[in-house]
């Protein structure tokens, strides 16, 4: 079972996914700091000094911080717009090397070894 289990940690999936998640935590705190020190401000100064980690409200003994809600919102949607251009990206390169494939293609070709001898073949017959 001990090996079964390290040709499964071992295998290139399971690699790119630790990676993945590896990747994803360090840029968690990038795009959190994005949020709270720069958008939020910015976003705060537009619309008179907001602060949405602020925004909450209370019903009985329970307290609901919309604010926070609205930050988890706003870092989604700057996630999503990076890995947006990120698979953008990604698929324009992968699109430029089909078509540069297609153009080596279609490239008119040059005639044969065999179709030259024939030609020069041809040519000293009539002479």
């Amino acid at each position: 079972m001990l090996n079964e289990f390290k040709a499964f940690i071992m295998r290139g999936n399971v690699m790119d996914m630790a990676v993945g998640i590896i990747i994803g935590a360090a840029f968690t705190a990038i795009v959190t700091s994005l949020v709270d020190d720069l958008v939020n401000p910015l976003i705060g100064l537009v619309i008179g000094g907001v602060d949405f980690s602020a925004i909450s409200f209370g019903l009985g003994d329970a307290q609901f911080m919309v604010g926070n809600f609205i930050n988890a919102v706003i870092k989604f949607v700057i996630v999503a717009w990076v890995v947006f251009l990120l698979v953008k990206s990604v698929n324009s390169m992968a699109n430029m090397a089909k078509k540069e494939e297609a153009v080596a293609e279609e490239a008119p070709k040059g005639p044969t070894t065999e179709e030259l001898l024939a030609e020069i073949r041809d040519s000293l017959k009539a002479r």
